[in-house]
């Protein structure tokens, strides 16, 4: 839209008011949202912990209850799944406890994505944040989840004695850094998404169900016979699991998990940022 203005002199001046929908402009803004919810970090830690707190609220345990959950769920399946598949509970319980607490992390992470910007529906029409806040905090909210559900890790290394040993936590950083990454696009991909198709939130909760039995997390990646290993790395629920589940089980992980786990953190991010940079200024339409 261009806008005529008669100056005092006489002569004319115009400007142009039509917004710049450029692509460079797109991603000029992506990028600024970005930085804008680094320098908001302090916020974000602030809504995290207030999500938490407002989610237990009442509670005398507080998030230690899903802690408690999920630690007889693991000590249940341990006895009962150690026995229907015939492996030593010893090397089973460790296993399971690992697979249950990281799992619900990721699972947990991928259903709050799918309701990052509809549930912070009255602060996206009321004031002017960036999006790319409401992802972190979904992302930095499960992981104070995680952290108390770790005790149930360390309970089972203490009482089995199966502890890797520190060098095996420097190996998991690598992989838990690639989660960060992960769990940042998957919030804005879904959030977008879900915001503008509202069938999508029970689509993705059926697919996480099916990836839970397809994915070697009740059962060990052993079961899946030699011959079929290499079909493994094309899964890329399991690829992202075993990165940080291998190391804490001591175990030598293949190079085409790692390969595998970058592949698909690489197209997924990608994917979130045209996505992102194309429909950031209609989200607050959608939700």
């Amino acid at each position: 839209m261009t806008v005529a203005l008669q100056a005092r002199a006489g002569s004319a001046i115009t400007l142009d008011l039509t917004p710049d929908r450029s692509l460079s402009a797109q991603h000029r803004r992506a990028v600024l949202d970005v930085c804008e919810a680094a320098a908001l970090w302090r916020l974000c830690c602030t809504l995290s912990w207030l999500d938490i707190k407002l989610r237990y609220r009442g509670s005398m345990l507080g998030p230690f209850w899903l802690t408690l959950s999920t630690g007889v769920m693991v000590g249940a399946m341990g006895f009962i799944y150690s026995a229907l598949f015939h492996v030593q509970l010893h090397d089973y319980l460790p296993f399971i406890a690992l697979s249950l607490v990281l799992w619900n992390f990721l699972g947990t992470l991928v259903g709050d994505g799918c309701q990052g910007f509809t549930s912070a529906e009255g602060m996206i029409r009321s004031m002017r944040m960036p999006y790319s806040l409401y992802a972190a905090r979904i992302v930095l909210r499960n992981l104070i989840v995680l952290a108390h559900n770790i005790l149930v890790i360390i309970v089972v290394d203490v009482l089995l004695d199966t502890w890797p040993g520190a060098g095996a936590l420097l190996l998991v950083v690598p992989g838990f850094v690639l989660w960060l990454v992960d769990g940042l696009a998957i919030s804005l991909l879904l959030g977008a998404v879900c915001a503008r198709f509202r069938d999508i939130p029970p689509i993705v909760g059926s697919v996480m169900q099916m990836a839970f039995f397809v994915t070697p997390v009740i059962w060990q990646p052993s079961a899946f016979g030699a011959s079929r290993m290499w079909l493994l790395p094309f899964n890329p629920f399991y690829t992202l699991l075993e990165i940080v589940r291998g190391p804490l089980l001591g175990l030598r992980l293949d190079i085409m998990v790692y390969v595998s786990a970058v592949g698909f953190s690489v197209l997924l991010v990608a994917l979130t940022w045209l996505l992102f940079t194309r429909v950031r200024g209609r989200i607050a339409f959608w939700v």
